[in-house]
């Protein structure tokens, strides 16, 4: 049976804006990265000053809270003054991480009242994690600043993506409720990016893109999520966040992805945390 779409009643601004402000990272995950991010990749289009004034924008038009992704998002030389500018207009935010390095300033920043983090997770075994990131010594990392997180009392959510066939995700689920963190999510890798084995489409989305949230890329263009990329609705560089709100573009995007009913039990739009590792009970809208 396939979920019928259901178009908006009216456009309506996104409370949850997703800023892909680099598509550099460490790591190159190459059976999973969406963004297809990687060390020598660059910043994109979107030079500090469009980003300050997409989050002035932002906030101007009634967007609540914005979350900051690459890549490695703390890899972009203005990280810190463009999540500042975010918390100056009043956004919450979060920074989805990979970390694999974090600088003192940067746990400085983390502790901030309105910033939370998210990252990534793939096992407890450290050989399991290394191969899905493709950099040895990532496990380790990531893990001790996982442990650094909780200690300094940081919010924290840890997604984790089943990869290959008997991955120990259970385990890793487990090792994370034992170090304290609080929300650990599982999800499957999606047909988008490096992930991809099919033409990706919206049958490939959990049904809660352009509910309440959108994505901007390292271009400016505005997709109704990170893994709905493929969905180009207009670009915020060039037209502007409120323009391409209230255009017919995305109004027929929005009605273009399959929904779920009350009933299905995936939520993402409840905490304004949704996100490619984070989708516990959104698989496909469809069957």
């Amino acid at each position: 049976m396939t979920i019928a779409p259901e178009a908006p009643a009216q456009p309506t601004i996104p409370e949850f804006i997703e800023l892909e402000i680099t598509g550099r990272c460490q790591l190159t995950c190459p059976s999973l990265c969406y963004a297809k991010a990687g060390p020598t990749e660059g910043h994109g289009d979107m030079t500090a000053d469009d980003w300050k004034r997409l989050i002035s924008e932002a906030a101007a038009i009634g967007v609540q809270k914005v979350q900051f992704i690459g890549g490695e998002p703390t890899m972009h030389p203005e990280f810190e003054i463009l999540v500042r500018r975010a918390l100056a207009e009043g956004l919450g935010v979060q920074v989805y991480s990979n970390l694999y390095r974090v600088r003192l300033e940067h746990w400085e920043l983390f502790e901030h009242p309105e910033v939370s983090l998210a990252t990534s997770y793939y096992s407890d075994l450290a050989e399991e994690h290394d191969r899905v990131t493709a950099r040895k010594g990532s496990h380790a990392a990531t893990r001790a600043n996982i442990v650094q997180a909780v200690k300094r009392g940081i919010p924290l959510q840890v997604g984790i993506v089943e990869v290959f066939e008997g991955q120990r995700t259970a385990q890793a689920r487990e090792e994370l409720l034992g170090l304290g963190v609080r929300r650990v999510n599982t999800d499957r890798v999606r047909s988008v990016g490096r992930g991809e084995v099919h033409v990706p489409s919206t049958k490939d989305l959990c049904g809660g893109c352009a509910d309440g949230r959108a994505a901007v890329m390292t271009d400016g263009t505005v997709t109704p999520c990170v893994l709905g990329r493929f969905l180009k609705t207009g670009n915020a560089k060039t037209e502007g966040l409120a323009a391409v709100f209230s255009g017919q573009q995305w109004v027929d995007t929005a009605a273009s992805i399959p929904r779920r009913t009350a009933s299905s039990g995936c939520t993402p739009a409840d905490s304004n945390d949704c996100d490619p590792a984070n989708t516990e009970a959104c698989d496909p809208a469809y069957d």
